[in-house]
C-alpha cells in the first residue's frame, strides 16, 4: 500500500506544472544562468564550482519544503487527507508514501542537475557518502518544516508563505550568493539556517575535497529533530 502511494503521489507531482517550475525548471534555469552570465562575484574559481553544490540544496529545498508544504495544505483543505486516513493504509504509511515520493523526485532532480553541471564544466570531489548523508539530513528538515507548515495554517497561507520562504532562502541562503556579501555578523546568522548549512556542507565536499563537514550535519540535524517532532505534534488531518 506504501509502495503504491508513494507512487501516486509521484505521478501527481511530477504532473504538476507549478511543481516542476519549483522542482525542475527554476534550479535548472538558475544553473545555466549564473553559470554562464557573470552576473553574481561568487569569488575565486569558476561560478558552477560554487553555484552546483548550491543548486542541488536548493532543489532539495524545493521539493521537501515548498513542492511538499503547498501540495499537502490543498490536500488538507479539500478533505483528501481525511479521506486517505480513513483508508486501510494508516497514517504513518502516507507519510512514508510522501517521503518516498519526495526521495524519488530529488533522486531525479540530482541526476539531472549533475549531467547539466557537468556539461557546464564541472569537477566535483570529495566523499560520496558525505554527500549522501548531507542530503538525507537536509531532506529531513525541509520535510518536517513543510508538514509543519501545511499542518497548521490554511493552504491559501501556507501557498503565499511556502512560496516567500522559498524565494527569500534562495537569495540569503548562499545558494547563489556567497553569505560572506552579507557581512560578519548576518553570515554568522544565515549560516544556521538549514539552506545555509546543507549548500556549505555540499560546497565543501564538493568543491574544496573536505571530509564530513560535521557543523553543517550538526545543524540540519537539529532543524530536522525539531522540525518533524514540531510536525508531529502539532500536524492537523482536518
Amino acid at each position: 500500500m506504501i509502495a503504491a502511494q508513494a507512487a501516486l503521489e509521484t505521478r501527481m507531482l511530477l504532473r504538476n506544472g507549478e511543481q516542476l517550475l519549483l522542482t525542475v525548471v527554476i534550479p535548472t534555469l538558475l544553473l545555466v544562468l549564473f553559470s554562464s552570465v557573470d552576473i553574481v562575484d561568487t569569488g575565486a574559481g569558476r561560478a558552477v564550482d560554487f553555484l552546483a553544490p548550491g543548486v542541488l540544496a536548493l532543489a532539495v529545498m524545493s521539493t521537501a519544503f515548498t513542492g511538499q508544504a503547498i501540495a499537502t495544505g490543498f490536500e488538507r483543505r479539500y478533505g483528501v487527507l481525511k479521506r486517505l486516513a480513513s483508508s486501510p493504509l494508516p497514517r504513518w504509511g502516507l507519510m512514508a508514501a510522501k517521503t518516498a515520493s519526495v526521495l524519488v523526485t530529488e533522486v531525479l532532480q540530482v541526476i539531472l542537475l549533475t549531467v547539466i553541471a557537468l556539461v557546464l564544466g564541472w569537477h566535483p570531489h570529495g566523499n560520496p557518502a558525505a554527500v549522501l548523508l548531507l542530503l538525507l539530513a537536509g531532506t529531513a528538515a525541509f520535510s518536517g518544516l513543510g508538514l509543519l507548515m501545511a499542518g497548521t495554517l490554511k493552504a491559501e497561507a501556507t501557498l503565499a508563505a511556502a512560496n516567500l520562504v522559498f524565494l527569500l532562502l534562495l537569495v540569503g541562503g548562499g545558494v547563489i550568493v556567497p553569505l560572506e556579501k552579507f557581512g560578519a555578523a548576518g553570515s554568522q546568522v544565515l549560516g544556521l539556517l538549514p539552506i545555509s548549512a546543507l549548500s556549505d556542507g555540499l560546497r565543501e565536499v564538493l568543491r574544496d575535497g573536505a571530509g564530513m563537514p560535521w557543523a553543517d550535519l550538526g545543524i540540519l540535524t537539529v532543524w530536522a529533530v525539531v522540525a518533524l517532532a514540531a510536525a508531529g505534534k502539532f500536524f492537523r488531518w482536518e
